[in-house]
């Protein structure tokens, strides 16, 4: 399902990303490329926390792992710092030199979703971005979440910014423009939810 929904997502980008448009900095297919990430990660993270019960969501499988309470922090946090990230982008200078053909745009746009959600590669959480107990249940975190990100969605699907020729470097990425942070952000969010699945699937996990 979820090679299926990457799938079609790359073939909207295709399809829409052939000409840019006067007063229109992100191409359309840009722009539905990222609106379906976002939207389609979203409902992965609120489906897979939905109905859980508080001892299911504070179950760890090991002391130095994650419980699904941790995770879902991280990425309800996370929601905002990497959002920012990419909005602060936008106050260095333009860098033309780095604009990418839409071609070679796509694929780098790809590979970013695939290669984040790879949970192969383990990665320490920033500092800020390690749980705190932040939020006093897990609802509060997809309330947080969800705010978050239907800022986010209603950002890209009205901006005129010009998300393509702003550039910052991330750490395992490289130098990534604005439109590939929240592209991040949404696979960020995916990869979390691959590791509430984890603990879901281990077998002492609470039957509720």
């Amino acid at each position: 399902m979820e090679s299926m929904i990457r799938t079609r997502l790359l073939a909207m980008a295709v399809c829409g990303a052939a000409v840019l448009s006067a007063g229109e900095p992100l191409r359309q297919g840009d722009r539905d490329f990222a609106l379906s990430s976002l939207h389609a990660t979203s409902k992965l993270f609120l489906d897979s926390i939905a109905g859980l019960s508080a001892e299911q969501v504070n179950f760890k499988s090991a002391p130095d792992r994650w419980s699904i309470a941790e995770c879902a922090e991280h990425i309800a946090l996370s929601e905002d710092l990497i959002s920012q990230r990419g909005k602060s982008t936008l106050q260095q200078a333009a860098d033309e030199s780095k604009v990418a053909s839409a071609e070679e745009a796509r694929k780098k746009d790809q590979m970013i979703l695939d290669g984040v959600v790879d949970r192969t590669n383990k990665f320490k959480a920033p500092e800020p971005l390690q749980p705190k107990r932040t939020f006093a249940t897990v609802q509060q975190a997809a309330e947080h979440f969800k705010k978050a990100r239907n800022a986010n969605i209603d950002y890209i699907r009205t901006t005129h910014d010009e998300l393509r020729s702003h550039f910052a470097t991330h750490p395992a990425l490289g130098s990534i423009d604005v439109y590939q942070w929240f592209l991040l952000m949404s696979a960020h969010s995916e990869r979390h939810t691959r590791q509430i699945e984890e603990v879901k699937a281990d077998p002492n996990f609470p039957k509720k």
